[in-house]
């Protein structure tokens, strides 16, 4: 075999349909657009218009409201933990910071704190110290025997 008798799969690499390429094409002439019309010519922006009435979108009153400096949290099932510690990223003895978190991958980032959730189970004694945690997460740390304390001093270290 031989680079130039390298071939794709059949049916692998489908070939795009060339359109207004002449009437044997299949798609000659008005090129699949039809005839005449707003949306047979160039440059249409029909999106939300609706011809000189007021729009649909224009309508229907606002709603909500989106606060600007809202918190916004990593966050980390209990579930997830388990399975970091279960692969040995994390050392269940020492104590779990939110940089030890970030350093083993279990969150990316820290962002305004990272926040401990219940989803999972968690086997391990952990002594974890987080900006914020469910109280069924911190029922769930303290029945397999650990701790979690909540710290807001990660999360002001970062304003």
């Amino acid at each position: 075999m031989k680079l130039n008798e390298l071939r794709d799969n059949p049916g692998a690499a489908k070939k795009s349909k060339r359109v207004a390429r002449g009437p044997g094409s299949g798609k000659g002439k008005t090129a699949g657009r039809g005839i005449k019309g707003q949306k047979s010519r160039s440059g249409v922006a029909i999106g939300g218009y609706e011809g000189g009435q007021m729009p649909l979108y224009r309508r229907l009153p606002k709603r909500g409201f989106t606060k600007p400096n809202a918190k916004k949290y990593a966050v980390v099932n209990l579930g997830q933990l388990q399975a970091f510690i279960d692969a040995g990223k994390l050392d269940a003895k020492a104590d779990i910071t939110e940089d030890a978190l970030v350093a083993a991958g279990v969150v990316r980032r820290k962002l305004d704190g990272v926040r401990v959730l219940a989803k999972g189970e968690v086997k391990a004694k952990l002594k974890l110290a987080v900006t914020g945690a469910s109280k069924a997460a911190i029922a769930a740390v303290e029945k397999a025997g650990g701790a979690l304390s909540i710290t807001e001093t990660a999360a002001a270290a970062t304003e």
